[in-house]
């Protein structure tokens, strides 16, 4: 299992286009991917389960993977996040 913290910097939290974004950047991987957000844990292969965490800006979340190709989705949303302007790196 890999992990990595992102803080959110987007004025407006973690909102409906990125986060869309976001999830059609990481469904094409196998591995099981999750979002943290206050002890809250969800697919982040959902985008209903995404929303419904409601991350304001300046949030700390947490997106792990887990399974054969880890890495490569945790870089990919890394990327996402950044290019986004959901987090800075």
């Amino acid at each position: 299992m890999v992990e990595k913290q992102f803080t959110i910097t987007d004025e407006a939290g973690m909102h409906a286009r990125p986060a869309s974004a976001l999830v059609g950047a990481v469904s094409k991987f196998k591995s099981d991917i999750t979002i943290e957000h206050k002890g809250k844990k969800v697919n982040l292969k959902s985008i209903l389960g995404v929303m419904s965490l409601g991350v304001p800006s300046g949030s700390v979340v947490t997106i792990a993977a887990d399974g054969e190709d880890e890495n490569e989705a945790i870089e990919k949303a890394a990327a996402v996040m950044q290019s986004e302007g959901i987090s800075t790196p």
